[in-house]
């Protein structure tokens, strides 16, 4: 497997390049251009740019996370076109520079969900957190003026300058089903894989983070079931998969061994993390060790191992240690534990160390 470390850019990060090159075993950096809008088409010399400042630190560019789609195209409107086109430009501009692999989303409206981004865990630690109650019974005009308020609650989707359009974007999915948004993403697909074939890049979506519809909204990349019809919307191995172990292992249902196995030809990109699931369907991210969440982090690189990955894997959200000021989920320390554990557990099967 390619041990690789998210990274949000000089402007973005308190994470450096210089220190992600000496986290052992680290051999690049997934990263994208986060001042570019969704539909916005990535330029060569920006990307050039970056890619070169990547590479000046002995990491590789291989893998974008994410270039986003714009909520036209979920929506399935005549618009969505043109923003087609753009992205198959983006597509081709990507792969002039080495990319071989672009992370992506299509879930409605907001990426990724929690109600505190700082909750505090048994040690004194901070993780991410998300409250079941707390969002069936909130509306997102009452969420969003709770991000206004404190700038420091802030999740993809939620940044300030878009809290005016919320509300109007939910408002337009009112009449989308699950069904139309499988068939505005397989309309997508259909537009960019021969793109991709072409030029030798693959599209890994991720799965919903949680797992199910949050504020009424369609969420179809939730389970084994989904990611089936997923690589079956267009039969090519560049329509492909992100499997996040914390995204699917929200639901409990989501056995993450088993999709490797059953997946493994289609996942061209792999996030690990764990979480603590409570009955009430709230859960928290912890470290990466197995005894620490609902997720055997450990059957999960072993399963990894025995489909022989040779695929990108990078540590998902960390917590909070030492009073490390860093975007939520995103520090140094607790992620670069993540990737020594992750390897421990590699090492060690490869020398035949590990008796289930």
């Amino acid at each position: 497997m390619k041990m690789i470390f998210r990274w949000y850019g000089k402007n973005n990060d308190s994470v450096l390049l210089n220190h992600i090159n000496q986290i052992p075993g680290t051999d690049g950096v997934a990263w994208a251009l986060h001042d570019k809008q969704p539909g916005e088409v990535w330029n060569q010399p920006e990307i050039q740019e970056t890619v070169e400042g990547i590479r000046s630190y002995g990491l590789h560019a291989e893998v974008v996370e994410s270039v986003n789609i714009h909520e036209d195209i979920k929506l399935g409107l005549p618009s969505r076109v043109e923003y087609i086109e753009k992205y198959v430009q983006t597509i081709r501009n990507l792969a002039s520079a080495g990319v071989k692999v672009i992370c992506y989303n299509f879930m409605p409206v907001f990426d990724w969900i929690r109600t505190d981004l700082h909750k505090e865990l048994e040690d004194g630690s901070t993780a991410l957190f998300y409250e079941n109650n707390k969002i069936q019974h909130i509306t997102p005009e009452a969420l969003i003026k709770k991000i206004t308020k404190n700038p420091e609650f802030t999740m993809p989707g939620w940044e300030p300058e878009r809290l005016d359009q919320i509300q109007t974007l939910i408002d337009q999915y009112k009449n989308i089903t699950e069904e139309d948004l499988w068939e505005h993403l397989r309309y997508f697909l259909e537009k960019v894989i021969p793109v991709c074939e072409e030029c030798d890049i693959r599209m890994a979506i991720h799965p919903d983070d949680p797992p199910w519809s949050v504020f009424g909204l369609p969420r179809i990349i939730s389970s084994r079931k989904d990611l089936q019809r997923l690589v079956g919307l267009v039969d090519s191995e560049y329509n492909g998969l992100t499997l996040c172990s914390g995204a699917l292992g929200a639901h409990p249902e989501n056995n993450i061994p088993a999709m490797i196995h059953e997946f493994k030809d289609r996942i061209h990109f792999a996030h690990v993390r764990n979480v603590r699931r409570y009955d009430n369907g709230d859960f928290i991210e912890t470290s990466h060790r197995a005894a620490d969440g609902s997720v055997d982090i450990v059957k999960v690189i072993q399963a990894y191992h025995e489909i022989g990955y040779e695929g990108y894997i990078r540590p998902d959200h960390g917590r909070h240690l030492w009073g490390e000021n860093c975007r939520p989920g995103y520090g140094l320390y607790d992620r670069a534990l993540g990737i020594m554990y992750m390897l421990g557990i590699w090492d060690t099967l490869e020398k035949g160390g590990y008796k289930q």
